[in-house]
């Protein structure tokens, strides 16, 4: 999927600096410009993580070209894979092993999947995943 991307031009003493706007907070860098595909890509994935969202609809260029944040650098659509992206939590407890043996069994007939690691024989951390 295309996003706009803003990329801040860098320097021989400074790396390029990406915003991305449709990933409020999300920023990127890279010293050369051949790295920013990847550096992006790495950059949204680790926004994501985790998180249960909707994947942001990507904001119109014509849009974004006139809004004034945006000065001294240049505008690029970059391909998301958003195939590589995890917008499903992962929800951890601590409970007793005879609990969380119980909640094993269920989602192991349920659509999530789980692990379970064991404590000291007394208690045990329960990972649940949605699909």
């Amino acid at each position: 999927m295309l996003y706009p991307v803003y990329v801040h031009l860098g320097d021989k003493d400074h790396a390029h600096g990406v915003t991305i706007p449709d990933f409020p907070g999300c920023f990127s860098a890279a010293d050369d410009w051949q790295d920013l595909p990847k550096m992006i890509q790495e950059a949204i994935e680790l926004w994501c993580e985790g998180q249960y969202l909707t994947l942001p609809k990507p904001s119109e260029l014509e849009d974004l070209v006139n809004n004034t944040e945006y000065t001294e650098g240049v505008w690029l659509l970059i391909d998301v894979d958003i195939s590589k992206l995890d917008t499903k939590p992962i929800r951890s407890i601590t409970s007793s092993n005879c609990l969380s043996s119980r909640c094993s069994s269920v989602a192991a007939s349920s659509s999530f999947s789980s692990t379970s690691k064991a404590d000291l024989g007394r208690q045990s951390t329960l990972t649940l995943q949605s699909p």
